[in-house]
């Protein structure tokens, strides 16, 4: 097979590029991966396959780590500068966890002992291939790279499930509930809502809630007539008149007065408005979406949010995940918020130093993406180089000491191998962190994908979704 040879079909939806410098491991890895619906491509070194890259865009990469003109790590670094949406998937004979560390935190996706294990890698090309499917569904911005989805980034499984979830309601939905943590983004989720929804060409029309007088509350909604009340000079029409034909958005639903809930249970039962002192009623069509960090239910049983509005609102609701959920789109992000305000600052800055993005890891992000946004333009701001680095991070951050990486004991036992010493590391850190992964993972200063690599390759038992939210709840 020639380099830069393609197998299966030309217009298959999804490519893979593999990189080696050995044809016998090359054409090996082509025909083993050969599924249909995949379009395999190779380049036998480094820098034939960065050029097919910069070509054709694959959105999965197999690459080995140790060739002649270039390392797969500088093959790694270039591609993520490139595209950070591409799943990279380095592959070594020369075994370490140092390498291993590092390719994860310059962004693989995976990280391979040779010789390879087949079956297991097919599988994760495939997991692979099903998401790269997912993301060709997604709308992008305009100039926009990356697997955004409206403006939104994120290729976490909690983020694509959240954007397959929006293109199937988006069609049908009249009324929709986002619920989420402050910061997680809610406003961007109704957004795209919205501009999916059969009413885009309509207004999307916003009220926030919480910042609502409550006297005022039902003139905003529904409108007034004049002489309703002091101060009422004139007729008014209300927000819902406002949206006929869009869609309103309703953040901070959790707090509206019950009396405002009761008169928007009849609205969206009815599509009427009443104006404030009027004796007709319009009628309306206008899909509304809510929004709330409050845990409604909890609000019912103290009797500040009435259950039959949940019920009419839950009907379809969308969970917008918390960042700390989602910590694997952390690089993503870092460099979309970086690329932004470099060209809103007109300043040429290329990324984070290495410190300074372990900072980032290590941080908790309670104002999950919105904190995160903020600290990125802060420092974009204060960086008089190319790089963020540590000093450029808001004082908060700068101030509080990186959380140790290692709490438990380091020091091997005299004859001790690598591998041995690897796994009495996992083992402390699984017992220090109470057998939670992700607490584990970072007590190691390691990617949660890191970590379980490692419990595999030292066939220790990977914990599933379920004992790990069990753990981490």
């Amino acid at each position: 097979m020639t380099d830069a040879g393609r197998r299966g079909t030309v217009k298959s939806a999804v490519s893979l590029l593999v990189i080696d410098d050995d044809p016998g491991s090359l054409e090996l890895l082509a025909n083993a991966m050969a599924q249909p619906g995949l379009e395999i491509l190779t380049a036998s070194g480094a820098r034939k396959g960065l050029d097919l890259f910069s070509k054709r865009r694959p959105p999965i990469v197999l690459s080995d780590l140790v060739m002649p003109e270039m390392s797969g790590m500088d093959v790694l670094e270039r591609i993520m500068e490139t595209d950070p949406a591409t799943n990279v998937i380095v592959m070594t004979a020369h075994d370490s966890a140092e390498s291993a560390v590092e390719a994860i935190r310059k962004g693989a996706s995976d990280y391979l002992h040779k010789p390879v294990r087949i079956g297991p890698l097919r599988e994760r090309i495939g997991k692979m291939v099903e998401q790269a499917r997912e993301r060709q569904h997604a709308p992008r911005q305009e100039g926009g790279g990356g697997p955004e989805f409206g403006g939104m980034v994120g290729r976490s499984p909690r983020v694509l499930e959240m954007f397959s979830r929006i293109r199937r309601l988006a069609a049908h939905y009249r009324s929709l509930l986002l619920t989420g943590e402050t910061g997680t983004g809610k406003d961007l989720v109704a957004s795209v809502v919205h501009r999916l929804s059969p009413v885009a060409s309509g207004r999307f029309v916003v009220l926030n809630c919480s910042a609502v007088v409550e006297s005022l509350f039902e003139s905003e909604l529904f409108g007034h007539v004049k002489g309703s009340f002091t101060g009422a000079t004139h007729d008014k029409p209300g927000l819902f008149e406002h949206a006929h034909g869009g869609t309103l958005f309703l953040d901070e639903i959790g707090d509206m007065p019950l009396a405002t809930q009761a008169k928007l249970l009849r609205v969206l039962q009815n599509q009427e408005v009443q104006r404030v002192g009027a004796l007709n009623t319009h009628k309306v069509d206008v899909r509304v979406i809510a929004a709330t960090n409050h845990d409604l239910r909890a609000a019912i049983a103290e009797k500040r949010f009435r259950e039959d509005l949940y019920y009419r609102l839950s009907m379809v609701e969308i969970n917008v995940p918390r960042l700390a959920d989602r910590r694997e789109d952390l690089p993503l992000l870092e460099r979309h918020f970086i690329a932004r305000f470099a060209a809103l600052y007109g300043k040429e800055i290329h990324g984070l130093t290495h410190r300074a993005r372990l900072r980032l890891e290590q941080h908790a992000w309670p104002g999950n993406v919105r904190e995160l946004e903020n600290v990125l333009g802060h420092a974009a701001m204060m960086t008089v180089s190319d790089t963020i680095d540590l000093q450029d991070l808001p004082q908060y951050l700068r101030a509080t000491s990186p959380a140790t990486c290692q709490t438990v004991a380091l020091a091997p036992s005299t004859g001790m191998t690598l591998r041995e010493h690897e796994r009495m590391l996992l083992l402390s850190a699984l017992e220090t962190a109470g057998g939670n992964q992700c607490e584990a993972a970072r007590i190691l200063c390691i990617g949660r994908d890191a970590f379980r690599y490692k419990l595999k390759r030292q066939n220790l038992p990977v914990p599933d979704a379920a004992q790990t939210a069990s753990a981490a709840g």
